[in-house]
C-alpha cells in the first residue's frame, strides 16, 4: 500500500447533494366550482419546485399533477387553498373483475370510475371448471379440440 493511497482514506470526498425524487403523477380529487376556485388551485400547485405539468378538470372535481414532486406536500399545498382534498379514490371500470361489489360502485363517482377497494378475484382451480372451459362457445380453439 503506497503513501497515495493511505493520505487518500483521509481525504474522502462526501456529496451534499440530495437524491432527486422520481417523476411521478399525482392525482387529487378537489370540490371546484367556479373559475376563481380551479385558478386558485392551478396557481397553488404550479408555484411548487418541481412542477411540470398541471391539468385542472372541474367537472370531474379532479387534478392532475406530473413532476419531480412529494405527493403529500401537493395534497398539503392544495389544502392551504382552503378546499377540501384527497387523494384520487377512483380507478377505471373496466379494470375491476366486480365494479359492484359493497363499496366500490360511489354515485358521486365520474362516469366510467369506481372506488379503488379490495376485489374478489375469480380465480378458480377446480378440474370440472377447466373442462367446462374447453368446450365452451367463448373458447375460439374449441372446435380443434373435439
Amino acid at each position: 500500500m503506497g503513501a497515495l493511497d493511505y493520505i487518500s482514506n483521509f481525504c474522502t470526498v462526501t456529496s451534499t447533494r440530495s437524491k432527486r425524487k422520481p417523476m411521478q403523477t399525482v392525482e387529487i380529487k378537489v370540490k371546484m366550482d367556479c373559475d376563481g376556485c380551479e385558478r386558485r388551485v392551478k396557481n397553488a400547485v404550479n408555484s411548487m419546485k418541481g412542477v411540470k405539468t398541471v391539468e385542472v378538470n372541474r367537472k370531474q372535481s379532479r387534478v392532475v399533477v406530473s413532476g419531480y414532486v412529494d405527493p403529500n406536500k401537493v395534497l398539503r399545498r392544495v389544502k392551504s387553498t382552503g378546499k377540501i382534498a384527497e387523494f384520487w379514490p377512483y380507478i377505471p371500470q373496466h379494470l375491476v373483475h366486480y365494479p359492484y361489489v359493497s363499496g366500490a360502485y360511489d354515485k358521486r363517482a365520474p362516469a366510467g370510475f369506481v372506488r379503488n377497494v379490495v376485489q374478489a378475484y375469480p380465480a378458480s382451480n377446480a378440474p370440472e371448471d377447466n373442462i367446462v372451459s374447453l368446450f365452451s362457445d367463448d373458447n375460439v380453439n374449441a372446435c380443434s379440440i373435439m
